[in-house]
């Protein structure tokens, strides 16, 4: 049975930040920091896509409980005609057809309603899983200075034996940065560790931060301030 998408979230966002950074510090570091960014884009992308599926139904039933309503309005209309032309077999008919639609209005209601609740929860399941990645972003950056500081060391320990110790340290850090850079958008520089941040990461920042003036403006109203 496949995990359900709340308990794989659940799981991600429970993880200790620790016990990721002593992985990847007991490990290979780009095969750990792969496995733990690749579930993390994939929870994210797997909750975008029921995202898609739910909001595409609650369009759908909104467009039949829109007809439904228009088609029972309609039918008001040609009853009262049928009834004025004394056709009560047609009035009997026209009658029928409401009712079959009186019963479906409030299972197309309630499956709108349970929709707009699923999507909220999803949403919130996107800007969970957003957050964990920033925390993560910002963990791997602490890392890969301490990584830094400490190939620093290691090449001043081992400038006279060759290949030696440093060498192979800073190899395995052109491939830490590489697979840094890729799966964080973090570029590294050993002089400097900058942040380069992609047009999505930029998108989900802005909509973050207007969602804290948000909810700054909310506690300043309901506090009675202007």
């Amino acid at each position: 049975m496949s995990e359900s998408i709340s308990a794989r979230v659940g799981r991600i966002i429970s993880g200790g930040l620790n016990a990721i950074v002593d992985a990847m510090e007991s490990a290979a570091p780009d095969m750990v920091m792969e496995q733990v960014l690749r579930e993390l884009d994939g929870a994210i992308d797997e909750v975008r896509a029921e995202l898609g599926r739910v909001t595409a139904g609650r369009h759908l039933a909104s467009s039949r409980l829109a007809e439904e309503n228009r088609r029972h309005s309609e039918l008001a209309e040609q009853i009262r005609t049928a009834v004025a032309e004394e056709r009560d077999d047609l009035a009997e008919a026209g009658i029928a057809e409401q009712l079959d639609i009186e019963a479906q209005i409030p299972v197309l209601e309630r499956a709108i309603t349970e929709s707009a609740e699923k999507e909220k929860e999803l949403e919130g399941y996107i800007r969970a899983l957003q957050a964990r990645k920033r925390e993560l972003r910002a963990e791997l950056k602490r890392f890969a200075e301490s990584r830094a500081g400490a190939a620093t060391g290691a090449n001043q320990a081992t400038q006279a034996s060759g290949e030696g110790v440093g060498a192979r340290v800073a190899r395995a850090e052109t491939a830490f940065d590489r697979i840094l850079e890729k799966q964080t958008g973090l570029a590294v520089d050993r002089g400097d560790v900058g942040e380069r941040k992609p047009k999505l990461v930029e998108l989900e920042e802005l909509a973050r931060k207007n969602r804290v003036a948000e909810r700054l403006a909310a506690l300043k109203t309901d506090s009675g301030e202007s």
